[in-house]
């Protein structure tokens, strides 16, 4: 039975009402406890309309469904989306820049394959949402917030072009950096972190962790050394006990089993664990060296 105007101006009133006390949110419990007198058939008519009106905003919690209250701002950026896809909408949100693939979304929304498929193709015509796919398996698509950049995590980070390991940029960094560290007879990650960002060898900046791997990559092949400063002679305008980096005394051979180890000059080493995103499983330079 349709509620009468004056009842839905009423609930509307009452439901908004609640938010200056409920900011994080209503779920129905709060509703029930609080709009004991609102006819339930009501209530719902005006969750509707508010819904429609993108005055709220609908998402999971747990296992409890929240409406929050949209600011103009999103009421006209969400205008026609459904119910479904601002589900999809909160759940892909929530994921931040690691991302959520679509069974993930299911679980987390209680919703059908066709309903997702739906919701995606919506919010990626409107440029909410983006599939990125991740590097330790091209067949899985992760979807997250449009204007969000993807963790290294899911990209590898600068050392892969699209899904693919970089070797040519990796080897011109590293020797680049291999022969400042030479030239310089000292040096610390900041210094050689400036002297890549004023040599233009790179088209995006490289984060000092990110020259840190290849700095690693160096004393693992055996070109480089890390040794902490005393404050004193080639070390007087380094500060005491700081980390720094000079030329090895003794080179590794480079037919040597050990730098022919894909591990050893990896530069997401890290960030590889077994059953994770990168992991020893799924990574094709590995499983090329164990059949070698």
């Amino acid at each position: 039975m349709a509620a009468s105007a004056s009842q839905m101006a009423t609930a509307i009133n009452r439901i908004l009402d609640l938010f200056t006390t409920f900011s994080d949110g209503l779920t129905d419990k709060i509703m029930e406890e609080n709009l004991k007198d609102v006819d339930l058939n009501v209530r719902a008519q005006a969750l509707n309309a508010l819904l429609q009106k993108r005055q709220l905003q609908v998402f999971k919690q747990g296992d409890f469904i929240v409406y929050k209250q949209q600011t103009k701002e999103e009421s006209v950026r969400f205008k026609g989306l459904s119910s479904e896809d601002m589900l999809i909408y909160q759940a892909i949100k929530n994921a931040g820049n690691m991302g959520i693939w679509t069974k993930d979304m299911k679980r987390e929304t209680n919703l059908q394959q066709p309903q997702v498929n739906k919701a995606l193709k919506n919010l990626e015509a409107r440029g909410l949402i983006k599939g990125v796919k991740c590097v330790s398996n091209q067949a899985k698509k992760v979807y997250m917030l449009a204007e969000l950049t993807p963790s290294k995590e899911i990209t590898g980070g600068a050392w892969y072009t699209g899904q693919n390991f970089d070797t040519e940029f990796t080897n011109i960094v590293k020797q680049q950096c291999l022969q400042f560290v030479l030239h310089q007879g000292v040096a610390t990650i900041e210094s050689v972190a400036d002297f890549v960002r004023k040599s233009g060898i790179s088209k995006v900046e490289l984060k000092v962790e990110e020259l840190k791997q290849i700095l690693d990559m160096l004393v693992l092949d055996g070109d480089v050394e890390e040794v902490i400063s005393t404050g004193t002679g080639e070390f007087a305008a380094i500060p005491i006990n700081k980390l720094c980096y000079t030329g090895s005394q003794a080179r590794i051979q480079e037919s040597s089993a050990f730098s022919n180890i894909p591990c050893g000059v990896c530069p997401v080493l890290r960030e590889c664990t077994d059953g994770g995103l990168i992991s020893p499983k799924s990574c094709i330079y590995y499983k090329k060296w164990l059949t070698f």
